[in-house]
Order: structure tokens, then C-alpha cells, then sequence
């Protein structure tokens, strides 16, 4: 096998000869009246032709030469190995998140209430950071004077406005629902925009009838790597629906429930969640269709013994429902509760029915004659066991408790367990210890 300097410098002669061979011949001929600047490009072309053929003809010497070696290797008895080809590029490593970072948007869903005001005082007030938390103001209905009053706290929110306006076909039946219609209409687009256009994480979203606690951003801080690491979690909400001031323990505001009841009000979904119900999402109701078996799926929320928020709006398309007897007495924290710094993991599923379900079922139990009369005090938390739908109902009215059920679902309920205080002692309202699940029929 000829060495590689032999075979360029034979490709180089070849080169030169063949040149000269073509000056030669050139000049032998006879020349002819303008026929001189015809040959200078002639031989100019050609020239060209020639550079470009020694180039491929190195090219070709050069292959020779590099696998030479793997035929003389194979002569030998030499195995060779050829070089792979680079790898594939590895695929995008997955999106880690880190809890104590990650941006919790917080997006208040407004329409005509001007007084949306109170709710964004509240709100910038309390949050820790704007990058942290930043807030984005939704708004339907296209009502001026709420727009001004979005406007006027300028870089402070984002603005957003939900673009179609348009009444909704609905049965004639729904007529006079047509506006639950369209607050499941603009839910859809706000959430869409925020997991889908702003590609956020997560999500807070409150309405503009809201005021926040001041532990209100601490406590979804708090509860975030909760809900990213428990996925039989759904939601953490701020809400207490048996909330009022005689029903709670003011000083355990730290206490924190597990709940099959989605309480909604102040509350925080991951963009998992929106991917699971985006393609579903209902035209109307949307927050009773969130407590249908079908949607929770056997999962359950977070909420505190203390409410992270109260409403302050009377108006609106539920006409007051519930406001006068219920909700305007809920009970608002008042004290800052350091959250970050606790130790969350008892509400994590396993451990929190090892430790609750043994507490409501050591209980002892009492008659509600025993409760309305302030009686057998020496004995602190009690149990009052329902069997029903009927005697659930009966019991909740006579204690003050909220009644309705969603789904069979009580509000606050987990388990079929209701925690609430009355007359300054704890109570839980709960099913026969073999419960076995819901019954939707109750509703």
C-alpha cells in the first residue's frame, strides 16, 4: 500500500503534466484574428476544471489512506473497531419544581363590582413578594367603573378581559341562570390563560368579593409541596364552610383539615389539575360539577379550622344564597400564623387517618339533646353519629352547621366527618365507624 505523501505527490504530477500538456498543445496551434481572448478563457476554464478534479482526486487518496489501516488490521487478525456515530441527543431532563421558588400567580376573577378594591387592598398588602405572587385581575362583563378601578393600581396587577361578552343559548328552563353560564364561561377562558398563555404552575384564585387573612399568601406558600406531593390532593382551599366565629377555635388557627368537600373560595390548583378538566369544563355550575364523584375522583382538598378569607358580596347571581345566614359570620383570621415553619406532613393521607379517624371514633358519643344542653361538659370532645341523610340534616340544622350535601358529600365533611366547635367544645359529626362511601342520592 503506497504511503500517503507517495499518493499526493503522484496526484500533484499528474496535475502538472497534465497542464503542461494542455500549454503545449495550445500553442502549437495556429492562431486566427480574434481568436486570442478566446483562448485565454478557454484556458482559464479548463484550468478550473483541473483544480477541481485534483481536489476530488486528494478527496479520493485520502479515503484510501484511512481505511488502509482497517485492511491491514483485518489482514493481521486485528479486530477494529469502527468509530460510533455521536449519540442521539439526550431528551429534555424533567421539569423539576422547586416549591420554594416556583411563582403562585394569584388570579382574581372580577366583573362588575367596583368594590373589587377591598379585595386588591387586601392582597397587596399581604403579599410577601410581587414576583412571588403576582396578580392577575380577570375581568368579565366589561362594567366601566370596575375597569377604572382595576386600572388605577397601574403595574401593580395585570389586567386581563375575558373578549366574548355574547348572551349564551341556554334551555329555557336555565333563563334566569344564564349568568352561572357565563361565570363558567369566563372561568374557563381565565384559567386557560393563565396555564395555557402564561404557562404558570399553579394557580390561587380568589373572586372579587374576597378579603384575604394576613397569613393568606404564607399559608398556600405553606401548603404548595403539600399539593405537589400528595396526589390524592386536589386542591388546598382557605375556606371553612362551618367557618363562624362560635364554630371554630380561634386558638388553633394553625389546625389544618383534609376534606372531600371542594369549598372553593380562595383556592390553589396545579396546571395538571386545568389539564385534566379543561377539556371537560362545564357550561354552567361549574363548582358543583367540581363535586361530582366524576371530577374529584376520590380526592380530597386541604382547608384550615380558621378562614383565609370571607366574602364580603351579597350581590351577585346567587342572589345572597346562604349570605345572611351563613357566610357573612365567617370568621376571618386575624393572626399570623407562621406556616413555612410548621410541619405539614400529618396531613398527608396516610398519616392523617391514622391519627384522625382514631381520635372522632375515641370520642365519646352523645345525644344532641346533651349538645343543645350544654351537658356532660367533663368529657371535652364529643361525637354525634348520624345514620342518614335524614338525621345528618336534622343534627346539622339543629347545631348551625351548613346542611346542604353536594354529591352526598356534607361541606367540610371528610369521610363523612364534620369537626366544628360548639359551645366551646369540640364536636364531630360523623357516620358509624364501618362507613363505606358516599351516597350521591343523598343530595
Amino acid at each position: 500500500m503506497l504511503k500517503k505523501s507517495s499518493l499526493v505527490l503522484w496526484g500533484a504530477a499528474l496535475f502538472i503534466a497534465w497542464n503542461g500538456l494542455l500549454l503545449l498543445f495550445l500553442w502549437s496551434r495556429p492562431a486566427s484574428p480574434g481568436e486570442g481572448d478566446r483562448l485565454t478563457a478557454e484556458v482559464i476554464r479548463l484550468a478550473q476544471d483541473a483544480e477541481t478534479e485534483l481536489e476530488r482526486q486528494k478527496e479520493l487518496l485520502r479515503q484510501i489512506h484511512r481505511y488502509s489501516g482497517l485492511w491491514g488490521g483485518r489482514r493481521r487478525g486485528v479486530q477494529i473497531t469502527p468509530k460510533p456515530p455521536p449519540p442521539p441527543p439526550s431528551p429534555a431532563p424533567p421539569r423539576l419544581t422547586d416549591p420554594a421558588s416556583t411563582v403562585l400567580p394569584v388570579l382574581v376573577m372580577a366583573c362588575d363590582r367596583s368594590t373589587v378594591r377591598r379585595c386588591l387592598d387586601k392582597l397587596i398588602r399581604y403579599r410577601p413578594s410581587a414576583q412571588r405572587f403576582p396578580i392577575i385581575v380577570s375581568q368579565d362583563c366589561g362594567h366601566a367603573e370596575t375597569a377604572r378601578v382595576i386600572a388605577s393600581y397601574g403595574d401593580a396587577v395585570a389586567h386581563i378581559r375575558q373578549p366574548d361578552l355574547s348572551d349564551i343559548p341556554v334551555p329555557a328552563e336555565h333563563r334566569k341562570f344564564q349568568g352561572y353560564y357565563k361565570i363558567a364561561r369566563h372561568y374557563r377562558w381565565a384559567l386557560g390563560q393563565v396555564f395555557r398563555t402564561f404557562r404558570y404552575r399553579a394557580a390561587i384564585v380568589v373572586e372579587d368579593d374576597l378579603e384575604v387573612a394576613p397569613d393568606f399568601f404564607e399559608y398556600f406558600q405553606a401548603a404548595f409541596p403539600l399539593l405537589l406531593a400528595d396526589r390524592s390532593l386536589w386542591c388546598v382551599s382557605a375556606w371553612n364552610d362551618n367557618g363562624k366565629e362560635q364554630m371554630v377555635d380561634v386558638g388553633q388557627a394553625e389546625l389544618l383539615y383534609r376534606t372531600d368537600f371542594f369549598p372553593g373560595l380562595g383556592w390553589l390548583l396545579l396546571a395538571e389539575l386545568w389539564d385534566e378538566l379543561e377539556p371537560k369544563w362545564p357550561r354552567a355550575f361549574w363548582d358543583d360539577w367540581m363535586r361530582q364523584p366524576e371530577q374529584r375522583r376520590d380526592r380530597s382538598c386541604v382547608r384550615p379550622e380558621v378562614s383565609r378569607t370571607m366574602t364580603f358580596g351579597r350581590k351577585g347571581v346567587s342572589h345572597g344564597q346562604f349570605f345572611d345566614q351563613y357566610l357573612k359570620f365567617i370568621k376571618l383570621n386575624d393572626r399570623f400564623v407562621p406556616f413555612t415553619q410548621l410541619d405539614l406532613s400529618y396531613l398527608k393521607k396516610e398519616e392523617y387517618e391514622r391519627s384522625f379517624l382514631p381520635k372522632v371514633y375515641a370520642a365519646p358519643e352523645v345525644r344532641v339533646e346533651e349538645l343543645q344542653g350544654n351537658r356532660r361538659r367533663e368529657l371535652g370532645a364529643v361525637r354525634l353519629q348520624y345514620s342518614g341523610r335524614d338525621s345528618f340534616k336534622a343534627f346539622a340544622k339543629a347545631l348551625g352547621l351548613m346542611d346542604d350535601l353536594k354529591s352526598g358529600v356534607p361541606r367540610a365533611g371528610y369521610r363523612g366527618i364534620v369537626s366544628f366547635v360548639y359551645r366551646g367544645r369540640r364536636v364531630y359529626l360523623a357516620p358509624p365507624s364501618d362507613w363505606t362511601g358516599y351516597d350521591p342520592s343523598w343530595s
